[in-house]
């Protein structure tokens, strides 16, 4: 059974102060159309920008996930992701009034409970998951971060945090599915250690710190002047130091609470790779670089993947449009330069043709006799000539023509092409032919394999018929 995606029901706004830039902001979720994704507006900047929640605009890790497009930049998203991929709503348009969402209590459970209050709308296309296929690694040995994601059909997620400390230790925290993340991830604050702390007030870096987000770990010796000092810092009577080793700000939510927001920040950071995800993750002393870094990697792979899969198979024995005789009707080339056999498909803007490789070939003759590899130069002159009976379809007689080619760009040799394969050139128009010039891009396939692909520019020119 198809699960459907799902927006909210109604915008609902929320407000609060950046962590980091200390400014006040309003944040607002609004319902979105299928297939829209997450998105930022900031609708206090001219022409209200929107920035995808997207791996490729990550301009900053250092202090949580900042993203920028169009101009603009939202910093710190991984907790309001978190909440939107925990409560599995595929597509919101979040408008805010400032450069940095709102901190609130350090957790996303307060994105959670606005967004569950004001509901859920089932739409129509289907939620589109993105199979983990097989492991897929990523480390930092310097850092001795450890990432991999597995195949698994639901979304899982184990994380193990050591940082050197007596306090802290090392801890593990896990979710079996993502449905788990509202109770058991998404209170769960985020945290610092006092030294980080001291550095971060002392470079005026926590502007919107007030101990009321954040669990403070102290890894240190310190004595009460110190504690004087942060509590005045912080506007409180008196600080010490709990039980657990923690400023008495707060209590621990749960005794594994900072590995379990370190999962939380995975799961909002990993929200970049732009799709739902099916796969058990599992990481080793993740942080919000490496955690984009991963993103990046499941990313790319996606892509390549969606690349072979529009790639169409044709069948070198289907019928025709053109056959060897018909061709040579067209083009003034003939053997041993004819390097198309057939025409499979032609229409305005799109042609395929085919070239049976055979040792037969007079090149092979000299190239490479002993490991026959059809050269590389060659391929081009096939999808040349393939774009040229595309630019000639265009033309009421087009054997009157000629079709000079002026530029080729971006060519690139994949993958070898021996006697007995069959070349499947693919040309299609990049925009419509002005002037007799023709822009295309061409690829070359034998079966599901990429083997050639290059950007073309070419020019019709009359060769007969010139009493007109």
């Amino acid at each position: 059974m198809n699960v459907k995606q799902r927006t909210i029901k109604s915008p609902v706004s929320v407000s609060g102060t950046g962590l980091h830039t200390g400014q006040r902001v309003t944040m607002t979720f609004n319902p979105a159309p299928e297939n829209h994704g997450y998105k930022f507006r900031r609708v206090d900047m001219p022409g209200s920008p929107i920035i995808d929640a997207d791996v490729d605009n990550v301009t900053d890790t250092s202090r949580g996930t900042t993203i920028s497009q169009n101009g603009a930049t939202v910093n710190t998203v991984e907790h309001v992701l978190a909440a939107l991929v925990g409560m599995e709503v595929d597509n919101v348009l979040i408008d805010m009034d400032g450069p940095e969402t709102p901190i609130m209590d350090g957790s996303s459970i307060q994105f959670v409970d606005i967004i569950t209050e004001t509901g859920f709308v089932e739409q129509d296309a289907d939620r589109e998951y993105y199979h983990i296929p097989y492991n897929i690694h990523y480390s930092e040995p310097d850092r001795k971060v450890e990432m991999v994601a597995m195949p698994l059909d639901d979304y899982r997620f184990t994380c193990m945090v050591d940082y050197n400390s007596q306090v802290l230790g090392s801890q593990h925290a896990s979710i079996s599915s993502i449905t788990e993340f509202k109770k058991e991830i998404a209170s769960c604050r985020t945290f610092c250690f006092l030294h980080e702390l001291e550095m971060l007030l002392k470079h005026d870096l926590i502007k919107g710190g007030d101990l009321n987000n954040a669990i403070v770990v102290v890894d240190k010796e310190v004595d009460e002047e110190e504690l004087a000092h942060l509590a005045k810092l912080f506007n409180r009577k008196d600080i010490s130091v709990a039980p657990q080793g923690i400023l008495n700000n707060a209590e621990l939510r749960h005794q594994n609470e900072p590995a379990r927001h370190k999962l939380l920040d995975m799961i909002g950071d990993l929200a970049l790779v732009g799709v739902p995800l099916k796969g058990h993750i599992m990481a080793a002393r993740p942080g919000h670089a490496a955690n984009v870094a991963f993103a990046k990697k499941i990313k790319t792979l996606i892509k390549k993947e969606k690349s072979r899969k529009q790639v169409k198979v044709y069948d070198a024995n289907a019928k025709p449009v053109y056959d060897t005789v018909e061709i040579m009707g067209l083009l003034p080339h003939r053997q041993p330069f004819l390097m198309i056999d057939k025409i499979l498909e032609l229409t305005k803007s799109h042609v395929v043709g085919a070239k049976n490789v055979t040792i037969n070939e007079e090149f092979f003759k000299g190239h490479f006799p002993g490991a026959p590899i059809f050269p590389g130069v060659l391929q081009i002159e096939g999808m040349v000539q393939t774009g040229g009976i595309l630019v000639l379809n265009t033309v009421p007689d087009p054997e009157n023509y000629l079709t000079l080619f002026l530029k080729i760009e971006n060519a690139r040799f994949k993958s070898k092409v021996v006697p007995g394969d069959t070349i499947i050139y693919i040309c299609d128009l990049l925009a419509p032919i002005r002037r007799g010039i023709a822009t295309m891009k061409g690829v070359g396939m034998v079966g599901n394999r990429v083997v050639v692909e290059a950007e073309l520019m070419a020019q019709i020119v009359k060769v007969k018929g010139n009493e007109a």
